[in-house]
C-alpha cells in the first residue's frame, strides 16, 4: 500500500481525532454491546484538563481569561446539579472541551463556559460584558433561551428560541457551534432524564440540530447526533438493528478485509498514492435506507463503505478509473461532488460498484484537504489555516445560507412559520441547475422554476410569469432535474400567485411568497375595512372625518391591536364587525334607533384579495348583488338570488349593501353551458364564436357520455352582463348549437 506524505498523515490523524476518531476502552465495549460509538472527546471534567487541551494554541493571557471564566461560572452555578447528580459546572466545561478540538478562539471557549449563566442564574448580560467583553456577552446571549418571556404555548416558545438562535447565528456562526457542542454533550448524558424528555430532546435533535450540523459540514458531529437521537427515540428498533449489524459484522469481516486489500493493491499497481479505509455504516443510516426503500435488513447488503484518500484532485479521477476497472460500476450511481460541491462545501467522488459475490459497495474518493473539510466543515476555519482558498469557499457558502435565514426571518413575522421554512432548508437533497450564463444554483430535490427564480433574487421571483427549461417553455410547477438550464421570464406588473405555495420547495421562496401575499392582503383589506367602517359610521349619524385621533389611539390600546391599520384590516378580513367598531369609536352602547343607512359599498373589481367573488354564483357587473363579511376572507360578493347566500342570512350584521361601480373595466369569470350537435369541428366553431364576441376562454370541459348532442362547460371572461349577452347571442348563431345557458355551480 502506498502512503501519503508524513505531514498529510499527521493532519489526517488530527482531523479524524476531532471528536476523537479512535475507538478505545469504553468505546469498544459500547460498540460490542450495540450502543452508538461516541466520537471520543476528552472528558475535561476539570479546569486543569481543559487548560491542558487548549495550551497548545492559546496564549497565556487567553488561558488566564479561560480560568477567570471557569471560576465565574462555577460561582454562578454553585449549588446547582445536573439530573445525573454531577455538579453543574461539569457541563459547561465539557462543552468547552468539545469546542477546543476545533481549536476555537478564546472568546468562544469563554462563552462556552458561561453559556448557561444567563438562563439558569441571576447573572445579567451587562455583568458578562463588563467582565469579559461585549463579543462574549453577545455569544452567550445568542445561545441562551427566552425562558423569561411568556408564550401562549410550549411550541411558540420553542419556535421563538430557534428563531433567536438562528438570527444570532447569522451574525456570528460561533453561536451555533457552541449550541451544537452543548446539544452533543446533552445527548451523551441523556440517560439521566425522564423517558418523555429523552424522546422530546432526541426528536428535536434529529429534526433541527443534526441537520444544522450537516448543513455546516460538521459530518462527524452530524453522524453521532443522528445515532444518539435514533437510540433514544426508537430504543427497540435501535437495539434490534444493532444486534443484526453485530451478527453481520462477524459474517462479513473476512470478505470486507479482502475487498479492502484488493482496492489497495489495484491503486498501488496504478501508481496512485492513497490511504484506503473501511467503515461500517451507522445504524441510523441503515434504518433510513430500510424505511425509504421498503427493505428488510437482509436486503441492505452495503452496510460497509470504503474511503480512498489521495494527494490531489487528478489522483481522485485516476483512482476512480482504477476502481471501475477492478469492480463494475452500478449505472446511475456515480456522483461528482468535486466538480459541483454540496451546499455545505463537501467534496468527494461517490460511486457504487458490484464487488465479490455480487455485494454492492459504496466508495468515496477525496483528497486530504477535502477530507478535513468533510470532517469539520465551517469549523475548518479555526483548525486549518493553510488552505485559505478552499476554506474561503466554504465560508462563502455558509455566509450565503446564513444571509438567506435573515431574509426568511424578515419575510416571516410568526416564529412558528419561520421554523417551518427553516426545516424545509435543512433537508437539502440537492439538484444542481444552470443559469443561462452557466452559473450553478443548488436547490432541494423537487424544486421548481419558481424556487430557482427566488434563488436568483426576490424581485425576480415576485415578477415571474413563465420559465424555460433547456430552451423550452414549461409550466412553473415543473420539477427541475440535475443539469437543467433554467431561464425565468418576468413582467414588470406580475405578482406572486398563491397557487405557487402548493409546489415550491425552498424556504426562501415559500416565505417570500407568503410575505408578499400577506402584505398585499393587509393593504387591500385595510382599504376595504376603511370603506366598511365609514359606511357603518354614517349609519350611526357620524362623519368619519369627525373621529378624533385620540379616540383611535384609545381603541388601539383597548383592543391590543398594533395600529389603526390593523383594526381596519381586521374589518376588511371579517375578523371585526364594522358596526361594533363604529360604536366603540363613538362610545355608544347600542345602535342608534334612528340611524340611517350609510350608503352601499361600491365594488370596482380592483380590490384584489380583500374582495372575493363567490364561486357558487359568479357575479358580474350588472347582476344585483349583496356582500357578506366572512372571517379570514373579507367581503364575499354574491348575486341576490344565490341559493348559497340565502342559507347564510341569519346574521344581518354580516351582510353589507354593495353595488357595482359603473366604470368597472376588469374581466370577470362566468360559467356558460353550451349544448351542441356532436359533429366534427364543433368545438372549434364554438370557441371561435366566443373569441369573435371579445371574450377569452379560461377553461373548458365536456361530458364524457356523448350521443347526438354533447354538453360543453366553459369558464369565460366578460366585462359585464351586457357583454355576456353578446357572447351568448354569438353562440346561438352557430348552426350546431342547440342551447346556451349561464351556468352556476
Amino acid at each position: 500500500m502506498a502512503l501519503a506524505g508524513k505531514g498529510s498523515i499527521q493532519r489526517l490523524r488530527h482531523a479524524v481525532a476531532l471528536f476523537g476518531g479512535s475507538r478505545r476502552g469504553a468505546e469498544r465495549k459500547r460498540a460490542a454491546e450495540g450502543a452508538p460509538v461516541a466520537l471520543a472527546a476528552p472528558r475535561a471534567a476539570s479546569l486543569a484538563e481543559l487548560k491542558s487541551a487548549v495550551s497548545g494554541y492559546l496564549k497565556p493571557t487567553d488561558l488566564a481569561r479561560l480560568e477567570d471564566a471557569y471560576h465565574f461560572s462555577d460561582r454562578a452555578h454553585e449549588g446547582q446539579f445536573r439530573k445525573s447528580g454531577e455538579p453543574y459546572i461539569q457541563h459547561p466545561v465539557a462543552v468547552a472541551a468539545i469546542l477546543s478540538q476545533w481549536q476555537l478562539d478564546a472568546q468562544t471557549l469563554v462563552a462556552a463556559l458561561l453559556h448557561d449563566v444567563l438562563e439558569d442564574t441571576e447573572v445579567a448580560k451587562d455583568d458578562i460584558a463588563k467582565r469579559f467583553g461585549k463579543p462574549v456577552a453577545d455569544l452567550v446571549d445568542g445561545v441562551s433561551k427566552l425562558d423569561r418571556i411568556e408564550f401562549q404555548s410550549a411550541q411558540d416558545a420553542q419556535a421563538e428560541n430557534f428563531r433567536k438562535m438562528f438570527l444570532a447565528m447569522a451574525r456570528d456562526v460561533r453561536v451555533i457551534l457552541i449550541k451544537l457542542a452543548d446539544r452533543l454533550h446533552n445527548m451523551r448524558t441523556l440517560d439521566a432524564v425522564s423517558p418523555a424528555q429523552r424522546r422530546r430532546v432526541a426528536r428535536e435533535t434529529l429534526e433541527i440540530y443534526a441537520p444544522i450540523a450537516n448543513r455546516l459540514g460538521l459530518d462527524t458531529l452530524y453522524r453521532e447526533m443522528q445515532e444518539l437521537a435514533f437510540r433514544y427515540l426508537y430504543p427497540l428498533r435501535f437495539a434490534t438493528l444493532a444486534k443484526a449489524v453485530k451478527a453481520a459484522r462477524g459474517n462479513r469481516r473476512e470478505v470486507v478485509g479482502k475487498i479492502m486489500e484488493a482496492i489497495r493493491e489495484k491503486l498501488a499497481a496504478s501508481d496512485i498514492e492513497a490511504t484506503v479505509t473501511g467503515r461500517e455504516k451507522h445504524i441510523y443510516s441503515i434504518y433510513k435506507k430500510m424505511v425509504e426503500k421498503h427493505l428488510s435488513f437482509s436486503e441492505v447488503l452495503d452496510i460497509y463503505g470504503y474511503r480512498v484518500v489521495v494527494n490531489d484532485v487528478p489522483s481522485c479521477y485516476l483512482a476512480l478509473g482504477a476502481l471501475h476497472a477492478l469492480y463494475k460500476p452500478v449505472p446511475g450511481k456515480f456522483k461528482d461532488y468535486i466538480a459541483i460541491p454540496k451546499v455545505n462545501g463537501y467534496q468527494s467522488l461517490h460511486t457504487s460498484v458490484i464487488g465479490p459475490f455480487g455485494m454492492p459497495l459504496e466508495v468515496q474518493i477525496r483528497t486530504w484537504d477535502m477530507h478535513r473539510i468533510a470532517e469539520t466543515g465551517v469549523a475548518s476555519h479555526w483548525v486549518y489555516k493553510d488552505d485559505q482558498a478552499t476554506l474561503f469557499e466554504v465560508q462563502q457558502r455558509t455566509h450565503r445560507w446564513l444571509q438567506s435565514l435573515v431574509e426568511i426571518q424578515n419575510a416571516s413575522g410568526d416564529p412558528a412559520e419561520f421554523l417551518e421554512h427553516i426545516k424545509v432548508d435543512l433537508f437539502p437533497e440537492e439538484v444542481y441547475v444552470f443559469t443561462p450564463r452557466g452559473e450553478i444554483k443548488s436547490l432541494p430535490r423537487g424544486a421548481t422554476p419558481v424556487d430557482f427564480a427566488y434563488a436568483v433574487h426576490t424581485d425576480v421571483g415576485n415578477r415571474t410569469v413563465a420559465a424555460k427549461v433547456n430552451y423550452e417553455l414549461v409550466p412553473l410547477r415543473t420539477e427541475l432535474k440535475n443539469g437543467d438550464q433554467v431561464e425565468v421570464i418576468t413582467a414588470a406588473h406580475a405578482n406572486p400567485n398563491p397557487a405557487w405555495l402548493s409546489y415550491v420547495k425552498t424556504g426562501k421562496a415559500r416565505s417570500q411568497i407568503r410575505h408578499f401575499l400577506k402584505t398585499m392582503q393587509f393593504e387591500e383589506s385595510a382599504a376595504l375595512g376603511e370603506r366598511l367602517l365609514n359606511q357603518a359610521l354614517r349609519g350611526l349619524d357620524a362623519e368619519p372625518a369627525a373621529i378624533e385621533p385620540e379616540r383611535w389611539d384609545k381603541l388601539v390600546r383597548e383592543t391590543s391591536a398594533r395600529s389603526r391599520q390593523e383594526i381596519l384590516a381586521d374589518i376588511g378580513l371579517g375578523k371585526r364587525l364594522p358596526a361594533i367598531v363604529a360604536r366603540e369609536l363613538l362610545a355608544l352602547a347600542a345602535e342608534s334607533e334612528d340611524g340611517r343607512p350609510g350608503g352601499a359599498i361600491v365594488i370596482r373589481g380592483s380590490e384584489g384579495m380583500a374582495v372575493q367573488f363567490a364561486k357558487c354564483c359568479r357575479p358580474i357587473p350588472g347582476d344585483p348583488i349583496l356582500g357578506f363579511i366572512k372571517k379570514g376572507q373579507g367581503l364575499v360578493v354574491h348575486t341576490h338570488d344565490c341559493p348559497t347566500a340565502a342559507k347564510s342570512r341569519s346574521d344581518p350584521e354580516k351582510w353589507i349593501d354593495v353595488e357595482w361601480d359603473p366604470e368597472t373595466e376588469r374581466m370577470f369569470d362566468v360559467g356558460v353551458k353550451v349544448t351542441a350537435a356532436n359533429q366534427r369541428g364543433v368545438l372549434a366553431k364554438v370557441a371561435a364564436a366566443i373569441a369573435d364576441a371579445g371574450s377569452n376562454i379560461d377553461n373548458v370541459s365536456m361530458d364524457e357520455e356523448r350521443g347526438m348532442y354533447t354538453t360543453m362547460q366553459f369558464t369565460i371572461q366578460v366585462t359585464r352582463r351586457q357583454h355576456l349577452a353578446q357572447v351568448m347571442r354569438s353562440l346561438r348563431r352557430v348552426p350546431e348549437v342547440a342551447r346556451v345557458a349561464r351556468q352556476r355551480d
